[in-house]
């Protein structure tokens, strides 16, 4: 999913004078508590040239980012968009070396990526353990979570209507007792991580026949895969438009494998001032889970909308395109 912003090319000289910036930046050290993470340089308000806004290599990710991005450029901070980076194992490190400045991300996969010991799994109690968690991965970048918002969108287990009704499945508790027949189809990197296959095995006992990398995020790759019966389960996230659009059946999830994931902005604090925080903050009040199903539908589905159009709209029907 190669979704492109014409934004994320303007950047030339500007973008080095942010990269110069926000290395500058994270030289400072930290004093003063911050409400959602890390600290705060004594002082600091934030980067003196445009902000950053990078995303992870699927739609949805793209689309916040936008939203983000045309949020604070109509809130007169100058930003830009550095689009499709990666996994977050590659953009987490963008944002340490100082190439990005704000991320979206889930609160939930985040703690687990920066811990995967961490046992949290409310939406409180993963927020209250982010700033530690960011400070002991990276102590010397001043890195922290804003506030998260309603939307969340999280792992789930999926399976066709016929192959729940085949194997009488409603739940992941069921499937680990047919796991042994079943393939699941998810990006590689669940093979490895927490709440994946090691996940899976550690609460469910469920270790599947084979595994299937695909590696578009639960998107049209992994759909094909699931209808024609190549797999038979799918790792494809909640807000996915596809689930409801094909009667897909969402497993159940009794021991909590898949926890919260709160849609929040990981930024760098040493460049990201409070008038930017105060933004994306606004954004998040209003960010909700029936509005990225409804914006992934638009990018993700046969409209094939540009993320920055579909973000363009979303701000101007809540108010915050500016004037």
């Amino acid at each position: 999913m190669t979704t492109t912003s014409t934004r994320g090319f303007r950047r030339s000289l500007l973008g080095l004078t942010a990269g110069l910036t926000a290395a500058l930046a994270m030289t400072a050290c930290g004093v003063n508590s911050d409400p959602q993470g890390g600290t705060e340089s004594e002082g600091a308000e934030g980067s003196s040239g445009p902000l950053t806004v990078g995303s992870a290599d699927f739609p949805e990710s793209q689309i916040i980012a936008e939203i983000y991005a045309g949020a604070l450029n109509a809130a007169g901070i100058e930003a830009d968009t550095q689009l499709n980076i990666g996994s977050r194992e590659i953009y987490y490190q963008a944002l340490v070396d100082g190439s990005v400045d704000i991320i979206p991300d889930y609160s939930g996969n985040l703690l687990l990526f920066l811990d995967s010991e961490a046992t949290a799994e409310s939406a409180e109690d993963i927020i209250s353990a982010l700033p530690e968690a960011l400070e002991a991965e990276s102590p010397d970048v001043n890195l922290g979570v804003l506030e998260p918002s309603e939307a969340q969108n999280k792992d789930a287990m999926v399976v066709t209507s016929a192959t729940a009704e085949e194997y009488g499945l409603t739940s992941i508790e069921d499937m680990a007792e047919v796991c042994d027949q079943l393939v699941i189809g998810a990006p590689s990197t669940f093979s490895e991580r927490a709440y994946g296959l090691p996940g899976l095995e550690e609460n469910y006992g469920c270790v599947p026949k084979s595994f299937e990398p695909i590696n578009d995020g639960g998107g049209a790759v992994t759909l094909e895969a699931l209808l024609n019966d190549t797999i038979q389960v799918a790792d494809i996230y909640t807000t996915t438009p596809s689930i409801a659009d094909n009667d897909l059946v969402v497993l159940e999830d009794p021991a909590n494998n898949f926890i919260a994931q709160q849609v929040l902005p990981l930024v760098n604090l040493d460049t990201v001032g409070e008038e930017a925080r105060e933004v994306l903050n606004e954004v998040s009040s209003m960010l909700t889970t029936e509005d990225l199903i409804n914006l992934n539908r638009e990018v993700s589905g046969d409209e094939k909308r540009n993320p920055a159009d579909a973000a363009a709209d979303w701000l101007e029907e809540k108010g915050l395109a500016g004037e």
